[in-house]
């Protein structure tokens, strides 16, 4: 009986044990899942952890964090709000400035740790203030929510990138008149459907590109006055509960007018898509500048050659010179234009106010302008330091691009011009068929076609004369010319005192 009993005593003993273990694992259990709630900002009505996938998916923190500076920002000023209201305390307010200038100094400083409970830059700011100052920093978020105050992010850190984009075109627009004052008068080829057209100046040429960057310049402008807009204060999607001074809080913060509707202003990425579009196209005119240059500096054309700090080699090939930055201009153009369309489908099935589907506009939003920033400049850098060959621009220019010229010179005779295209028409032929230069058909050659040519055509075989007969405002005469530079002068100044 006694191993019995002692065999009885140590199974208990076991028991016990074991339902110890399993009530201390089940309460850690539980104070984990308490911590991990603890840690959100929505976390009060869950009772499970969330899923590791949908945690990994769900974070934004290793991208959004570039809006640090704004959220910190936004913060101070919501802060001053509300004090206003009587939600804090100047003592409380002036602990949570404090606390928020030191976040601030430890993201500039590359001190600023994120840990893996950030789900995003809000979440990491005011996880830190909380470390820095306690408690208190709980009232900070009082009456706001992370989709007032993202989309507030958003424009701020837009807003400045904007104005950044836009000193870059004026660089460029600057570094393409200044060229096209110095070569104003080198004559080139025009070109239609890449086929030899009309000779013109290669400055009209330039400044052709100056005025669709002009274009991109004026349209973001008026792009961004649109977005000068402060959601913040419009709580989830049905306000702020207290009586926040919304227009003093939007000149705070530098907007020039609040959101008028809060469920619209928490799920408005208008501004975002517009600035996508934007970038599309300011993108495509650079491309088809740097398409022309690609062009122009193969050796079939020969007009113009890279610098050597623009140009690329080949691993296998040394005598090769590359445009890889015009090439990846032309490329980078395509992937802009593959976010705008990407971010415009995530819009068109969104209900209205916040979804989370909105997150994907961070991503396309910094991707973007980091692109437009690099192929700004690159195409700028360039331009800029190109060598032109003006002879072989010159040597491009033949007679049958002066076929037009016979044509106005038979509308000066009299004739109209219908009928003179058709006889100028009939010259080339004959100089084909005689395969001789327009410029060599003999006086009876030309009035075996018409009774209308005189001595005098020998004057339309001349390529000054015939660019210098587009006096007309837009054209590509030496003196249009000079009134679009006059006009491009002009406009950047106006800018340059603006900003």
């Amino acid at each position: 009986m006694g191993y019995e009993i002692k065999c009885y005593v140590r199974i208990k003993v076991q028991m016990i044990f074991q339902t110890t273990v399993a009530v201390s694992c089940c309460v850690f259990k539980h104070r984990i899942i308490e911590k991990e709630k603890e840690s959100k900002l929505w976390g009060g009505r869950f009772s499970s952890e969330t899923s590791p996938v949908l945690e990994k998916l769900n974070a934004s923190i290793k991208y959004d964090w570039r809006l640090w500076r704004e959220d910190v920002k936004g913060s101070k000023c919501y802060a001053r709000a509300l004090q206003k209201t009587g939600i804090l305390t100047q003592e409380e307010l002036t602990v949570i400035q404090d606390g928020l200038s030191k976040v601030e100094e430890e993201w500039s400083s590359n001190n600023f740790k994120i840990k893996s409970t950030d789900e995003d830059i809000h979440t990491a700011n005011e996880r830190r203030l909380k470390e820095l100052i306690g408690g208190v920093a709980g009232k900070l978020h009082t009456g706001r929510s992370r989709n007032d105050q993202v989309a507030t992010d958003m424009r701020i850190w837009l807003r400045d990138k904007m104005g950044t984009l836009n000193s870059f075109i004026h660089d460029f627009i600057q570094i393409v008149t200044d060229r096209a004052r110095r070569e104003v008068h080198i004559l080139m080829p025009g070109y239609t459907h890449l086929q030899r057209a009309q000779p013109v100046l290669w400055s009209h040429w330039l400044l052709s590109h100056a005025w669709n960057l002009r274009a991109d310049s004026e349209r973001l402008s008026q792009l961004s006055a649109r977005a000068d807009e402060m959601p913040l204060g419009s709580g989830a999607l049905a306000g702020n509960p207290f009586p926040v001074d919304r227009p003093a809080l939007a000149r705070d913060l530098g907007f020039s007018r609040c959101s008028p509707n809060s469920m619209r202003a928490v799920g408005d990425r208008d501004f975002i898509a517009e600035f996508l579009w934007w970038a599309c196209l300011c993108a495509v005119h650079l491309s088809r500048l740097a398409e022309d240059l690609v062009l122009f500096g193969s050796q079939e054309f020969g007009f113009v050659r890279l610098a050597d700090c623009h140009s690329t080699g080949s691993s296998l090939m040394p005598h090769k010179r590359n445009p890889d930055g015009l090439e990846l201009i032309r490329g980078r153009a395509g992937r802009i234009l593959g976010q705008c369309t990407g971010f415009m489908a995530v819009l068109k099935g969104l209900p209205s106010t916040y979804n989370k589907d909105l997150q994907e506009d961070k991503e396309a939003m910094f991707d973007v302008c980091d692109s437009m920033e690099s192929i700004l400049q690159v195409a700028a850098g360039a331009v800029g330091t190109l060598t032109v060959n003006s002879d072989k621009c010159r040597s491009a220019l033949t007679p049958d691009m002066l076929a037009t010229d016979v044509a106005y010179y038979l509308v000066r005779k009299g004739m109209e011009f219908r009928v003179a295209h058709s006889v100028a028409g009939k010259v080339v032929a004959l100089a084909e068929k005689m395969e001789v230069a327009m410029s060599e058909l003999t006086m009876e050659h030309l009035k075996s076609v018409s009774e209308c040519f005189e001595e005098d055509v020998r004057d339309v075989w001349n390529y000054e004369s015939s660019v210098d007969q587009y006096r007309a405002l837009g054209g590509t005469s030496s003196s249009s010319v000079a009134q679009q530079l006059d006009q491009m002068d002009q406009w950047l100044k106006n800018c340059a005192s603006v900003q």
